[in-house]
């Protein structure tokens, strides 16, 4: 079972922390997901940016360029619609292209809108499941080769709190992120006499997309940017965040 972590300030990496490393974020044109991809590369990483959007992906690429970080890599995709085959071809070429896997971080999510289960299309049900569950199933054992050959990798899963989304109208979204939860844990059972670390991250508000969408009568601008989270993840990315292998970074107030 994963323990849980609360600091009293939300940890940051080291400057260089994550030289030489490289590592994987989904979900990469996100809030979350973008603004950790920015603080792994200011922290040395090499980064692999996955998403959807080419000219998204792209933005974030010249991000990085214009910061001096390190060159990321550029990788389109669609979790919702990806096979076996396309993770299995992702962590190749991986291995082609970089030469290793460092960390892998599963920032991306998808949430429709808030409705009763009864509501819920087997369309949207089955397409909440791909993107917030399956998808970090098959890449992270896609992935777990390349991990496995570091002399330190660490994956990190991104949680919702679950007080929130296990009340009515989270249906898919909110069965998903409990089950993400319990991935996790057992991917942390699995490999904790390894190399490999598996760490989750609990944020609290921010100021995001998704939180617009499932709160749309809020004033968002009352939440931070996501990047006092990401530097967090960052953190985890890194050897600093060895001892803390096994367990949930809960940044709520």
């Amino acid at each position: 079972m994963l323990s849980s972590l609360r600091p009293a300030v939300p940890p940051v990496p080291a400057a260089e922390s994550l030289r030489g490393r490289v590592v994987l974020v989904t979900g990469a044109t996100g809030g979350l997901g973008r603004a950790t991809a920015l603080a792994a590369a200011g922290a040395g990483a090499t980064v692999v940016l996955l998403g959807r959007k080419v000219r998204a992906l792209e933005a974030v690429y010249d991000a990085i360029e214009q910061a001096g970080a390190p060159t990321p890599a550029l990788y389109p995709m669609d979790l919702a619609g990806a096979t076996p085959k396309d993770y299995a071809d992702l962590a190749a070429a991986i291995g082609r292209e970089c030469g290793r896997l460092d960390g892998l971080v599963h920032a991306a999510a998808h949430f429709d809108t808030l409705q009763p289960f009864e509501q819920q299309t087997p369309e949207e049900w089955n397409r909440t499941q791909q993107v917030n569950l399956t998808a970090p199933f098959l890449l992270t054992q896609a992935c777990l080769p390349l991990l496995r050959r570091a002399p330190d990798a660490a994956i990190v899963f991104v949680l919702d709190d679950p007080a929130r989304v296990g009340n009515a109208f989270w249906g898919g979204y909110g069965v998903a992120k409990h089950a993400l939860q319990g991935l996790a844990s057992i991917v942390h059972e699995e490999t904790e006499n390894s190399p490999v670390r598996t760490h989750a991250l609990l944020p609290g508000p921010m100021r995001t997309t998704l939180r617009r969408a499932a709160y749309y009568g809020e004033d968002t601008l009352m939440h931070p940017e996501p990047a006092h989270a990401a530097a967090a993840v960052a953190w985890l990315l890194g050897a600093d965040a060895r001892a803390a292998r096994g367990t949930v970074l809960d940044l709520r107030d």
